[in-house]
C-alpha cells in the first residue's frame, strides 16, 4: 500500500502547517484502506525555487522540513528515504513551494478496504480529531481516531472508507458516490462540516449501526446527492468532472455504440501435443524495454510449467549474435516461447517490436521457431509489446514469420491517440486453440490493459475471414456483454472490437490484454472474471 499527501504552500498560514498537513494526509490515507498506523513510513520529496541569496527563499524549506518533522514527532512515525528536487525556478517562474509526503506500509490484503460506497442504506459517519487554535489536528486525538478506525475495520464495520483532504466532506462523499453509482442524502449537519477541512478525519460507510462519530447521512438507490432540499444528479456531476479536460486531454472521443457482431466458433478439438511434459519449458525472452517478464514467468510457473527468463544483450553486434545463437538453442529445449509485454526500444518510430521482430527474423533464430511450431508441437504466445511483435512477424495470424505488407493484419496507435491504462471486459469468441482450452465461446473475462499501440487493424473482409476460421480469440465487450466501438470498453478503437487472434491452428495467441497479472485479492473491489486460464489450458496441453 503506498499514497502520498500534497500540500502546496498555504499563504494564510505557512509552509510548516502545509507540510504538516502532508505528512497527516498520506498517513491518514494509509489507514483509510486499512494499513495499521504503526506500521507506517515516511518518505519526503520538495519541489521549492532556487534559494538563492534571499532568506525567506531559505526560510520555506526549513519551514517545511521543521512542520514535517514535527509532524513526525506528533504520530510517532519515522521518514525512511527522501529525495531533494529545489530547482523548480526557471528564469522568473517559481513552482509553488511544496513538500510531498509519501507513506508506505505493508498489510494482510483481508483488511484492505476500498473507498468507494458498496450498497445503499448504509450509514455515513464523519471521525474526527480535535484542532488546535492554528488549525492543525491535535496529536493525541488524531491518533486515537486512528487507532478508533483501524478497530472498527478489524471488526468489519466498515464498508469504505475515505479521508477528507483538501475538498472535505463534499469531495469525499462526492468521489465515494462515483465508484459503484450509489447515492447519498445528508443528514442535518451544517455546511462548514461538508466544506470545511478536516485533515486526519475520516468518512467511514458503516456496515450496522454502530454508535460513532458524527452522522453525515446515509447511501441511496436514488442516484443523486441530496441536501436539505437541494439535488444533484450523480451522472451529470461525473461528466462535468470528467469532462473538466476533455478538450485539453481527450478521453472521451468516439461515442459510437453501434453493435459489432460478437464472433462465435465452437471447437471440440481435444488439444495435446504429441510428447508429454510433466513441467513444460517456456523460454521469455527479454528485450530492451521489457517489463512484464517476472509476472509471466510466475503465471507460467503458478500454471505448474517451468519458465525461463532470458535477457537479450544488445550492447554490440557480437552481442545480439552471441544472443541469437543461445537462443536458438534454448528454444530447441523448450516447449513454449512466450514473449512478454514492455515498450520495446522506448516503443520505436513506426511502430513497436522493430528490434524484437528484427531478432526473430534473423536465420537461426526462425528456423527454430519454425521447428517448435511446425515439427514439434510447440506453442507461441505474446501479449501487449509480445502481441505486437507476433503479428508484425506474421505469426498471428499465419502461423509462420512471413513478410507482411500493406494487406496483413496490424496493430496501430489507440484512436484515442493517447495511451491507455484500465480494466476492460472481453469476451471469448473461439475456442480453437489448446491456450483457450479451460473457456467456453461467450465466457467473459476482464483484464487489465496498458498500451498506447493496440489497435487490431484488417480489412472488413480479412476480419470476417478469421473470425470465420475461428482464429479470432476475444473482442472487447460492454456490461451487457456484447461487442462495441464504444471507448469506454473498446480502449484502441479495433476492429470488430478484436483483442486477441490465433494462428490457423490455435497454437500461437497474441492478445493485448494483461492476462497473466492474475493473482489472489488484485481486484478485490472489482466484480469479475480475471482468470482465462490460458498458463492452465497450455501446461495442461503437454500433460
Amino acid at each position: 500500500v503506498m499514497s502520498y499527501g500534497y500540500n502546496p504552500y498555504i499563504s494564510e498560514k505557512s509552509p510548516y502547517h502545509g507540510a504538516y498537513l502532508a505528512v497527516v494526509e498520506s498517513a491518514a490515507k494509509l489507514v483509510a484502506t486499512g494499513a495499521q498506523f504503526s506500521e507506517v513510513y515516511l518518505s519526503f520529496q520538495e519541489y521549492f525555487e532556487k534559494l538563492k541569496k534571499e532568506p525567506s527563499r531559505w526560510g520555506k524549506p526549513m519551514s517545511a522540513l521543521l512542520g514535517a518533522f514535527k509532524a513526525q514527532m506528533d504520530l510517532e512515525i519515522a521518514a525512511i528515504g527522501g529525495k531533494d528536487s529545489m530547482s523548480g525556478t526557471f528564469e522568473n517562474l517559481d513552482v509553488p513551494p511544496t513538500l510531498i509526503s509519501f507513506a508506505v506500509t505493508t498489510e494482510d490484503a483481508k483488511n484492505i478496504v476500498s473507498p468507494e460506497f458498496k450498497a445503499a442504506g448504509h450509514k455515513v459517519v464523519l471521525l474526527a480529531p480535535e484542532y488546535t487554535e492554528a488549525g492543525l489536528p491535535e496529536a493525541n486525538s488524531m491518533k486515537a481516531v486512528f487507532a478508533q478506525v483501524t478497530s472498527l475495520m478489524r471488526e468489519g464495520k466498515v464498508a469504505a472508507a475515505y479521508t477528507p483532504t483538501y475538498g472535505g466532506v463534499a469531495e469525499a462523499v462526492m468521489k465515494m458516490c462515483f465508484g459503484n453509482g450509489i447515492g447519498f442524502e445528508f443528514a442535518d449537519v451544517d455546511l462548514k462540516t461538508v466544506f470545511g477541512y478536516n485533515y486526519g478525519a475520516f468518512v467511514l460507510e458503516l456496515t450496522d449501526n454502530t454508535e460513532v462519530g458524527v452522522v453525515l447521512g446515509k447511501t441511496t438507490d436514488a442516484g443523486e446527492i441530496v441536501f436539505g432540499s437541494e439535488k444533484v444528479c450523480l451522472a451529470k456531476l461525473l461528466e462535468v468532472y470528467e469532462g473538466k479536460l476533455e478538450s485539453i486531454y481527450p478521453a472521451y472521443t468516439d461515442k459510437d455504440t453501434s453493435a459489432l457482431p460478437a464472433f462465435s466458433f465452437e471447437c471440440d478439438t481435444v488439444f495435446h501435443a504429441k510428447e508429454s511434459f510433466a513441467k513444460p519449458r517456456v523460454l521469455i525472452p527479454v528485450f530492451p524495454g521489457t517489463n512484464c517478464e517476472y509476472d509471466t514467468a510466475k503465471a507460467f510457473r503458478d500454471a505448474g510449467a517451468e519458465p525461463e527468463i532470458f535477457v537479450i544483450k544488445n550492447l554490440s553486434a557480437a552481442a545480439i549474435r552471441e544472443s541469437a545463437e543461445s537462443f536458438t538453442k534454448k528454444i530447441g529445449e523448450s516447449q513454449i516461447v512466450f514473449v512478454p509485454g514492455g515498450f520495446s526500444g522506448g516503443d520505436e518510430p513506426d511502430g513497436s517490436g522493430k528490434f524484437i521482430t528484427a531478432f526473430f527474423r534473423s536465420g537461426m533464430v526462425k528456423d527454430a521457431v519454425h521447428e517448435l511450431l511446425k515439427n514439434r508441437d510447440g506453442l507461441m504466445g505474446g501479449i501487449c509489446n509480445g502481441f505486437q511483435a507476433l503479428i508484425k512477424l506474421g505469426l498471428v495470424p499465419y502461423g509462420e514469420i512471413i513478410d507482411t505488407d500493406e494487406n496483413c493484419p496490424t496493430l496501430t496507435f489507440n484512436k484515442i491517440g493517447r495511451h491507455q491504462s484500465r480494466l476492460v471486459r472481453t469476451r471469448i469468441a473461439s475456442t480453437k486453440s489448446p491456450w483457450l482450452m479451460n473457456t467456453k465461446v461467450g465466457d467473459i473475462y476482464t483484464v487489465a490493459i496498458s498500451h498506447g499501440e493496440g489497435r487490431f487493424l484488417a480489412s472488413e473482409e480479412l476480419a470476417l475471414k478469421l473470425a470465420e476460421n475461428g482464429c479470432v480469440a476475444t473482442q472487447y465487450v460492454d456490461l451487457d456483454g456484447n461487442p462495441t466501438n464504444d471507448i469506454l470498453f473498446n480502449p484502441n478503437g479495433s476492429t470488430f472490437a478484436i483483442e486477441g487472434i490465433t494462428s490457423p491452428d490455435g497454437r500461437v495467441i497474441g492478445k493485448m490484454g494483461h492476462s497473466e497479472r492474475i493473482g489472489s485479492n488484485l481486484y478485490k473491489n472489482v466484480p469479475g472474471d480475471f482468470n482465462i486460464g490460458m498458463f492452465d489450458s497450455a501446461v495442461k496441453y503437454f500433460k
